[in-house]
């Protein structure tokens, strides 16, 4: 007996919002040993948005879940599944999921959960809803990216403080028109990588008097952990479908830093043209930073009806994740 055919899901709408503050690297100048030509030569950032003490994860999650909406023709009602990925929640408890709810008017039969894969979490996220949807039990998933970095950096430590800003985007999966769809997704975590990238703080574990409690990186082992991990997992992807690096119109991977951007499209032989990359505006937005370029992709029409496009992304963990969807 055949088994019964599990309809594809794709994405029918994008939207983002960005806090309206925008700090370059020359002010962060004025207030840290750094400069405009540090920052920029070694992650190609100039800017990013960074969020003011009124400006919640909640208030740029639903302004970014709105925005999707309307892009998708959907309205709140028709929404049965809520996932909010972000390491910067408004409170340890309830799950900002819950509190966007409240504020789009999402029915109270909505799953409603938060995750956290740091950079990783929307592709984690996006999986996750994928995997909910085709088992029959929802219709429409909201799944949205928001963060509030600017929380979690120590501000005078230019190593970490200058590579990160606020935002959110998201995006709604639902029944997918024919010849379009989710094709593949993979995810993955690194063992043994714990002290490369951590906030050592905000949680349960107890730390001594005078313990760091911001984000601590190990810049250089992440870069090379990061670049190994989204190659594979782009490769690994693809040959699961019987596609190559070739067959993709559109790579929007993580925008954590210019350099590692250039460094997949070389190890794929992608030309730099196949990549979206806004990371030089927003800096890293961790789970917030591929919605939000790929609403700006969808925006700038980077992406036509049929394309294949690529979602990649490696995190704190070391998470890792890709997501291969035909426009």
């Amino acid at each position: 007996m055949s088994s019964p055919t599990v309809p594809a899901f794709t994405v029918l709408g994008t939207g983002s919002r960005a806090p309206e503050r925008v700090v370059t690297n020359d002010e962060l100048a004025k207030t840290v040993d750094t400069s405009d030509e540090w920052i920029h030569s070694r992650t190609g950032i100039r800017e990013r948005r960074l969020a003011g003490d009124d400006d919640s994860i909640t208030h740029l999650a639903v302004a970014a879940a709105r925005a999707a909406l309307a892009d998708a023709g959907l309205e709140p009602a028709a929404i049965d599944l809520l996932i909010v990925a972000t390491c910067t929640p408004d409170l340890p408890m309830p799950a900002t999921a819950t509190l966007v709810q409240a504020e789009l008017g999402l029915p109270a039969a909505t799953t409603c959960f938060d995750l956290n894969a740091a950079c990783t979490g929307f592709v984690y996220a996006f999986d996750t809803a994928w995997a909910l949807l085709a088992s029959g039990r929802h219709r429409h998933a909201l799944v949205i990216g928001a963060e509030k970095m600017s929380t979690v950096l120590d501000w005078n430590d230019r190593t970490t403080c200058v590579l990160f800003g606020d935002g959110a985007g998201a995006v709604v999966l639902g029944p997918a028109p024919a010849g379009s769809g989710i094709v593949a997704t993979k995810l993955g975590a690194i063992p043994g990588t714990r002290d490369l990238l951590l906030i050592p703080g905000g949680g349960s574990t107890p730390l001594a008097p005078g313990a760091p409690r911001h984000l601590q990186m190990k810049g250089r082992e992440v870069f090379k952990f990061a670049v190994r991990a989204m190659d594979e997992v782009s490769r690994e992807l693809l040959a699961s479908r019987g596609l190559t690096p070739a067959d993709v119109a559109l790579v929007v991977p993580h925008q954590a830093n210019l350099r590692i951007i250039h460094a997949i499209a070389e190890y794929l032989g992608l030309p730099y043209d196949r990549f979206f990359a806004n990371v030089d505006r927003y800096g890293n937005t961790s789970a917030a930073s591929i919605p939000l370029a790929l609403d700006e992709a969808c925006r700038a029409g980077r992406l036509r009806r049929g394309d294949l496009v690529l979602l990649v992304a490696f995190g704190a963990g070391l998470t890792y994740g890709g997501a291969l969807v035909r426009w």
